[in-house]
C-alpha cells in the first residue's frame, strides 16, 4: 500500500519518495491526541468556524 508523501523542501504531495525538485519526501502524520492539550479548544473553534 502507497503512502502519501509531502516533500520536505517545496510541500508539494507525492508518491514517490524523491520529489522533482530534488528534495527528499517525508511521511505525513498528524499530531498525536491529547486530552490535555492547551490549545484544542481555540483549535475546534477555528475548524467550526464558530
Amino acid at each position: 500500500m502507497k503512502k502519501i508523501l509531502k516533500c520536505a523542501n517545496c510541500g508539494e504531495y507525492t508518491l514517490k519518495e524523491n520529489c522533482s525538485c530534488g528534495g527528499t519526501a517525508v511521511i505525513i502524520k498528524p499530531p498525536k491526541y491529547s486530552p490535555e492539550d492547551k490549545y484544542g479548544k481555540y483549535r475546534r473553534k477555528a475548524k467550526c468556524g464558530k
